[in-house]
């Protein structure tokens, strides 16, 4: 078959590789190939005009934001993002020191600043206190089935449930108070539906939970942007390297492939893009993210995947979480405060009310971080939203989802002439047509072994992988879990 794309390597000894996606994993793999002399000749084909995939910063509000990756969790010396971002000087004195690295924080997230409740006024911060240990503690627990021979359920969030049940029983408040526990608890879940990527914990896996390894570190943020992380991987690469504005339509593999210019040679995989542009290599490296797996399972891939591969990339979990900016001129909040709190007094992480999402998506959110200053008149806001209602949230325009939460932030403060944002920004990770979602997560029906299957090369036992190998890595955003979120 000959090559038709006019942008196929120039003839020469040594393989061809090309890497198929320019996020995190697709910089980090070309890093790794270009210090390799046996690789001469790489290419790395982005789909859209930019590298970085879900590690996204634009300035906005007379500042940097990050619509994608916000954290380095567990910020010490196990961390290979925190390893790169300290041996490029991206991260702050604070960050580096040996006392932030070694800080214990269970990979929960801290408790907020402020509660308000949805009828308004403030929720007891005790109480929410108390919740939380609760909440986390349960959590804790759950990473305990890792290896157990069975597990008493079959999902995170079933596990959580039964266990608050349990511990209902005990409860002596008055009816109202324990209404109150059980929105605070509903609140806690969706918080880690947001950290697991997921719309329900119901669709998390128990048995494997315990798989994803908690660093010691107090998170950080990177000062000038997460995205300089990935402009100086770019910077260490060959100018050439990289081919934006080139979304790969099918990779033709375990084949036999020819191209005019290289008379005589046969290539084993045919990378054919969108544009009808062709790419021979001897290797690819699939960097896509797994929803867009998902979406284009049964035409990426000419033939298609082995069936153990397919199943995996069907059975493991992608979900989104996206966030939402809010700009105001002036706070509402107190110069300390660092996260807001909303507890919906109606909502139980025990009942499964499933109302419309056009009237309750915002009931969703977690709630708001506070950004730091930029230095002019503007104070921004930073929700966190995940699952369904954040995908819905996607389809409606700024001016709704503005009227929304300025109808939420006024009734919650109990204030109804508290002035609207001026501003919103937010991301569309689900609506992105090469991402889909945020990242991954073990589904119930999946397990850590998935992703270890989809790092294998094709084809899967093994048999002339050097001749005809296209790796897929472990899906996520991640080089190596849990170094980043988006």
């Amino acid at each position: 078959m000959q090559s038709s794309g006019r942008q196929a390597e120039a003839p020469g000894r040594g393989p061809r590789v090309l890497v198929v996606g320019g996020g995190i994993a697709g910089l980090g793999a070309a890093q790794r190939l270009c210090c390799h002399p046996a690789f001469p000749h790489l290419r790395v084909l982005e789909a859209t005009a930019r590298a970085g995939g879900r590690i996204r910063s634009e300035r906005s509000f007379g500042g940097v934001v990050e619509v994608g990756a916000h954290w380095i969790h567990g910020p010490s010396q196990g961390n290979p993002v925190f390893q790169l971002a300290a041996k490029y000087g991206l991260l702050g004195e604070k960050a580096l020191s040996e006392e932030n690295q070694l800080i214990e924080t269970g990979g929960h997230v801290g408790l907020p600043s402020v509660s308000y409740a949805s009828s308004g006024g403030s929720v007891s911060l005790e109480l929410v206190a108390e919740m939380a240990r609760l909440f986390y503690s349960l959590t804790d627990q759950t990473r305990e089935f890792l290896h157990a021979a069975e597990t008493p359920t079959p999902s995170v969030g079933e596990y959580l449930k039964k266990e608050i049940r349990q511990h209902m029983a005990g409860w002596t408040e008055e009816e109202e108070t324990k209404r109150l526990k059980l929105a605070i608890l509903n609140n806690l879940f969706n918080v880690e539906c947001c950290v697991s990527g997921t719309h329900s914990m119901d669709l998390v896996a128990l048995a494997p939970f315990g798989e994803y390894t908690v660093l010691p570190g107090l998170d950080c943020t990177f000062p000038r942007g997460y995205q300089g992380l990935t402009d100086c991987i770019m910077a260490s690469l060959p100018k050439d390297v990289m081919v934006f504005n080139k979304p790969v339509k099918t990779i033709h593999w375990n084949g036999s492939f020819e191209e005019a210019s290289a008379p005589g040679e046969t290539f084993p995989v045919l990378v054919e893009c969108e544009d009808g542009g062709c790419f021979p290599a001897h290797h690819v490296v699939v960097t896509v993210p797994l929803g867009f797996l998902k979406e284009r399972l049964d035409t990426f891939f000419e033939p298609p995947l082995p069936t153990e591969k397919a199943e995996a990339i069907r059975r493991l979990g992608f979900g989104t979480n996206n966030k939402i900016f809010l700009e105001f001129e002036e706070p509402f909040w107190q110069p300390d405060c660092q996260h807001i709190q909303v507890v919906w007094r109606d909502t139980s992480p025990l009942e499964d009310a499933a109302p419309k999402l056009q009237d309750a998506w915002f009931k969703k959110l977690i709630g708001f971080w506070v950004l730091p200053s930029f230095g002019r008149a503007s104070q921004v806001l930073c929700g966190f939203i995940a699952g369904l209602e954040s995908e819905f949230m996607e389809t409606l325009s700024d001016e709704d989802v503005l009227l929304s939460l300025t109808q939420v932030l006024r009734s919650v403060t109990g204030n109804p002439r508290l002035p609207a944002p001026r501003s919103v920004l937010r991301s569309r990770w689900h609506s992105a047509p090469y991402t889909r979602g945020s990242y991954s997560y073990v589904a119930v029906g999946s397990s850590g072994d998935d992703m270890d299957l989809l790092a294998q090369p094709l084809p899967a036992d093994g048999r002339d992988a050097q001749a005809r190998g296209i790796l897929v890595p472990r899906p996520g955003i991640e080089p190596a879990p849990p170094a980043l979120e988006a």
